[in-house]
């Protein structure tokens, strides 16, 4: 099996949840909205409204606030680069993947300005040999056209193998074994019990890095 390693981006490399609690104590503090809509915002992100559309729709009703949902979701785009870090023991442990011969990328779903923002602003950009963003590349895992753009970006083709790392059992797992990838699934206890078909569970992508160190 080729030596290819295709890492999700949030929640996986970087941690968006932290990142996310720290915008919503801005987006409160700006709007005068007080501590319980920190919580509430929080909360509804935790609930399953990642798409930020419907997100801020709700976000725009529940606080009636004057501004358009598209100038809500345009702000956070423009603010989240600025939020999100990669911690350095993630970066070095990319770094020593490909000085071990790894050829490492990312596959992301989301908007082209969120998403190539946060990777170019962490670093990330010039810590890997690709990336692929559905927002770029018009393709959303789980569809596995995405990964096939982030393998040949890195001289690499699926049918020869490589692993999917990521936190999403829908689009990293199940889009990564319909990929011919093996898996490692970042478990962040945001599917509590769910059945899954990962060829490892880790709670911290340092761990899967270890994994893909011991493979021979």
């Amino acid at each position: 099996m080729q030596r290819l390693a295709l890492f999700d981006l949030d929640n996986t490399l970087i941690n968006l949840d932290e990142a996310f609690q720290v915008w919503a104590g801005e987006f409160a503090k700006k709007h005068d909205l007080g501590c319980e809509a920190v919580d509430w915002l929080i909360a509804l992100d935790r609930a399953g409204y990642p798409h930020r559309e419907a997100f801020f729709t709700k976000v725009r009703d529940r606080f009636t606030l004057p501004e358009s949902v598209d100038d809500l979701w345009s702000r956070y785009r423009q603010r989240m680069p600025y939020l999100v870090r990669c911690r350095p023991e993630v970066m070095d442990g990319l770094s020593r993947l490909r000085a071990s011969g790894w050829k490492v990328a990312i596959v992301t779903n989301g908007t082209a300005d969120n998403q190539l923002g946060k990777i170019q602003r962490t670093g990330l950009a010039e810590a890997v040999d690709a990336y692929a963003l559905s927002g770029v590349d018009g393709i959303r895992k789980p569809d596995i056209g995405l990964f096939e753009v982030a393998a040949k970006r890195c001289g690499a083709v699926l049918a020869d193998g490589g692993w999917m790392i990521g936190d999403h059992l829908v689009a990293d797992i199940g889009g990564g074994r319909a990929a011919g990838l093996r898996t490692i699934w970042v478990d962040r206890q945001t599917w509590p019990n769910q059945e899954h078909e990962a060829d490892h569970v880790v709670t911290d992508v340092l761990q899967a890095m270890e994994i893909l160190h011991a493979v021979r």
